[in-house]
């Protein structure tokens, strides 16, 4: 069995991104629709964590354990790209071992890592390259964010940083807490039918959430 796993970090990242690298691949197809399950056109079973952080470990994702459920030795676990599966050497060793440990292939269409036919083979070489790649990424990304944390607290000593607007105002801030309010909506459940963040809905309930304190007014 082919197993194909997509996530994004928010809900206003789409995954068509992701679905066009494995529609070129052949694991999807053009028409018809693309949705979790089993694909016959194709022989697919897709599984997708939708406005899920990677901050989240792999194998902690709701997605994940469907994925846990429905493997079997032989079967080939595949990704457009590595960072949609693990941003760090932790959770790609994680990954590699639950792989090794069931007999599944890991694959990966596209970047730097994507010539290997198993990510998850046990040898030295393999594991080399992993590491090295790996720990690049990482540090770009550390960099980058440092080069950013420094840009804000400049913008901000010249009093020209004043973050970002709010994500819901008016109508739709008053629409989510109606439907967190009266309908029992769940967070996720908004965040993903409104399009924003978690984190941004949880601003927008904070008035209504236990032990959440009220956000100080912004300045102007």
């Amino acid at each position: 069995m082919r197993i194909v796993y997509s996530r994004s970090s928010t809900a206003p990242q789409s995954l068509l991104r992701q679905r066009h690298i494995l529609t070129e691949a052949g694991l999807l197809v053009r028409t018809g629709g693309v949705a979790e399950g089993f694909h016959p056109a194709t022989g697919v079973l897709l599984f997708e964590d939708p406005a899920t952080t990677s901050k989240i470990p792999a194998l902690e994702r709701p997605a994940f354990a469907r994925i846990a459920a429905a493997a079997h030795p032989g079967d080939t676990l595949t990704v457009s790209e590595l960072f949609r599966l693990c941003r760090d050497l932790v959770d790609i060793h994680a990954v590699r071992d639950w792989c090794q440990a069931r007999g599944v292939v890991l694959r990966v269409l596209s970047g730097p890592l994507s010539n290997f036919h198993d990510l998850a083979a046990n040898d030295a070489t393999t594991a080399l390259i992993i590491n090295v790649i790996i720990a690049v990424g990482q540090f770009q990304r550390d960099l980058q964010n440092e080069l950013t944390a420094e840009g804000i607290a400049a913008a901000e000593a010249e009093g020209r940083y004043r973050g970002r607007p709010p994500a819901l105002t008016g109508a739709r801030l008053e629409k989510v807490r109606s439907e967190f309010r009266d309908q029992g909506t769940s967070i996720a459940a908004l965040a993903r039918t409104h399009g924003v963040s978690r984190a941004a809905v949880r601003t927008a309930l904070a008035e209504l959430l236990p032990n959440q304190p009220v956000p100080p007014p912004r300045s102007e």
